[in-house]
C-alpha cells in the first residue's frame, strides 16, 4: 500500500460506545480520537468521520451534536423507539443505527482505503468481511466484554479502548 493509499474514514457507533465507556469508567474525547487516528500512520488523509446516535427527542444532546459537527463529524441520528421487554417487564429504549452505518460505509467505499469502526456489535461481521474483500483495511475499536467474537475475528486489527486511553481520554479542560 503506497502512501497515496492512506485515505481514512472513521465510523463511531455512539450508543455502543456510550456503554463501552461507562463500562470502562472513562470517556474519550471525539477531537482526540480524530487526531490520534490521523497521526497514527504517516501520510494519512482523513476523508470522513461519522458519528451515529439515538435521541430521546429532536432536542436531545443538542450541544454535544453541535460540538461534534464543529469538529468535522457527520452526525447521523435516529429517534429512540420504546420496546416492552417481556423478560424484565420493563420498557427499554433502543435506536439501532447499524443499517445507517453500513449504508454509509458502502456508499463511500470508493473514497477510503482504511476504516476505523468504533463498535463491538457482532452485526457488523458480514459488512466487514465484504469491505475486506474490496481491499479495505478495517480496524475495530471496542473493549473487553463488549466486543463480539465474530467481529473480532472478521477485522484486520482490533484495538481495545483501554490500550489507547492515554491518547484519547477526555481530560477536564
Amino acid at each position: 500500500m503506497g502512501s497515496m493509499m492512506n485515505r481514512l474514514s472513521i465510523f463511531v457507533d455512539g450508543n455502543n460506545m456510550f456503554y463501552a465507556q461507562q463500562k470502562n469508567g472513562w470517556f474519550f474525547d471525539p477531537r482526540r480520537v480524530l487526531e490520534y487516528f490521523k497521526n497514527e500512520q504517516p501520510e494519512t488523509t482523513l476523508i470522513n468521520a461519522f458519528w451515529y446516535t439515538g435521541l430521546k427527542d429532536p432536542q436531545d444532546q443538542r450541544g454535544f451534536r453541535d460540538a461534534l459537527i464543529s469538529l468535522g463529524y457527520t452526525v447521523r441520528t435516529k429517534i429512540l423507539k420504546e420496546y416492552y421487554d417481556d423478560v424484565s417487564g420493563r420498557y427499554s429504549q433502543k435506536a439501532n443505527l447499524d443499517i445507517e452505518i453500513v449504508v454509509d460505509m458502502f456508499n463511500t467505499v470508493d473514497q477510503y482505503d482504511r476504516v476505523v469502526l468504533f463498535s463491538g456489535d457482532g452485526d457488523f461481521e458480514r459488512a466487514i468481511e465484504l469491505l475486506r474483500s474490496k481491499n479495505t483495511h478495517i480496524t475495530v475499536v471496542s473493549t473487553e466484554g463488549m466486543i463480539a467474537r465474530e467481529l473480532r475475528n472478521a477485522t484486520d486489527r482490533y484495538i481495545d479502548l483501554n490500550d489507547i486511553r492515554d491518547q484519547i481520554e477526555k481530560t477536564e479542560a
